[in-house]
């Protein structure tokens, strides 16, 4: 089988960054800030290269929706061994309420004009952690879908996904088309090597717009307010010198004739 993968890539703030959020709590802090690929998405854009060159692939397209900047972050998807991207340009308050929904609108509505028969995207992402895409993207298709894939193997026209879940793993034959999520242990993501990245500046880029797609991009949540993470690992606190009082008393007291030394007993602290 020859297949072609659409493979979602998400610009995200470094995962080494410190995130800051912005003194009036309208969101965090961008600008001057390092971003890279969703680690997730680095994992799906190498699992659909691995199945290109075991020749189970055709073509792999990296898609990614954001403003200008977000074609760096597909750059590094050719670079890794996609053959073309896509670039749905969505800036502004859009871009502000971008959310799984219209994300996963958009991947539906690209998959139906690509004649896409597999999309590979990362389970989630790590600066939402909304594990959302995926699922949704699939249930708008009517496709089958295999989440949190740890393993996958194409079989004629079947997808084999062995899946992490909470009792171990599970195994599970779809047929394609099909979503397919990317969980940490599916691989280990090459590094793009610099003949690679200097062939990706060759590698066609397209253009389009929700609209041009269809897709409405109105949001169905609103954020009220972001705040600061609460530092975690402060000290435990005990009343140690309150427990060694309390020792003391209860090993001098008198102990009566005929009667047995009463038992230290304890009180919450």
């Amino acid at each position: 089988m020859s297949a072609r993968v659409l493979v979602g890539v998400k610009r995200v703030i470094d995962y080494a960054v410190k995130i800051r959020v912005k003194p009036d709590h309208t969101g965090v802090v961008t600008d001057g800030v390092k971003h890279s690929m969703n680690p997730f998405c680095e994992i799906a854009v190498e699992e659909a290269v691995k199945l290109k060159e075991k020749k189970f692939v055709k073509e792999v397209v990296a898609v990614s929706c954001g403003p200008q900047q977000v074609q760096e972050t597909i750059r590094t998807a050719l670079a890794m061994g996609a053959d073309r991207g896509i670039h749905v340009e969505v800036s502004g308050k859009d871009y502000e309420t971008l959310g799984p929904l219209q994300v996963s609108k958009i991947l539906a509505a690209l998959a139906k004009k690509e004649q896409a028969d597999l999309i590979i995207l990362g389970k989630q992402a790590i600066d939402d952690d909304c594990n959302q895409t995926g699922q949704m993207t699939a249930a708008l298709l009517d496709w089958p879908q295999g989440t949190f894939a740890s393993e996958v193997n194409i079989e004629a026209d079947m997808l084999k996904v062995v899946r992490e879940v909470d009792g171990g793993l599970e195994t599970i034959k779809i047929k394609l088309p099909a979503v397919v999520t990317a969980d940490l242990r599916l691989n280990t993501p090459r590094y793009a090597t610099l003949p690679n990245i200097m062939k990706a500046k060759k590698k066609k880029i397209a253009n389009v717009k929700p609209a041009d797609l269809g897709v409405d991009m109105s949001s169905r949540l609103e954020v009220l307010k972001n705040i600061e993470e609460a530092d975690a690992g402060g000290a435990v606190q005990t009343n140690t010198e309150g427990l060694s009082s309390l020792v003391m008393e209860q090993t001098l007291r008198p102990v009566k004739s005929g009667s047995a030394p009463s038992p230290i007993q304890t009180r919450p602290m």
